[in-house]
């Protein structure tokens, strides 16, 4: 049905637009979103890395499923460096500095306004996964020599 975007297609550089109604043909969506993270064994999945030109974006860092529809970071606190994936960069990974925690206003599957408080890994997909949704990518926190060292599978 869809494939993957990778670095380079435009779609991923694009800031997305709002979901208007969270209706069936969007919960069908959410669904295909989840299969595709976990098949290609993802920790998040936006709608942009599959051509979508939708504030959508779903993710598991281990504490179960979370959707992410129109969100919004209302606060984020502490940093930590880790190293960081994206399915649209395949077997490339870059140390990138993000906060610790964060707290995001966010519509769910159903189109109910909920809040999502996440620390750790999970905060670090939010924080991914929000990128992705304004055009971000994990290269565009990558210095110098980390973009040299994966220049060749770029």
């Amino acid at each position: 049905m869809f494939e993957i975007k990778k670095y380079g297609d435009p779609i991923l550089r694009k800031k997305t637009r709002p979901v208007g109604e969270v209706n069936e043909e969007i919960r069908k969506l959410i669904d295909f979103m989840v299969q595709a993270m976990y098949q290609h064994k993802g920790v998040g999945l936006a709608a942009n890395q599959i051509g979508l030109d939708l504030q959508l974006a779903v993710l598991d860092a281990g504490n179960g499923l979370k959707v992410l529809i129109n969100p919004k970071v209302i606060s984020a606190k502490g940093k930590k460096i880790e190293e960081e994936g994206c399915l649209s960069f395949p077997g490339i990974f870059f140390k990138i500095k993000r906060p610790k925690t964060v707290e995001v206003e966010t519509l769910d599957k159903t189109g109910q306004l909920i809040i999502i408080k996440a620390k750790d890994l999970e905060a670090r997909a939010i924080f991914h996964e929000i990128d992705h949704l304004n055009g971000k990518l994990i290269i565009d926190y990558a210095g110098f020599w980390q973009k040299l060292k994966h220049k060749a599978k770029l």
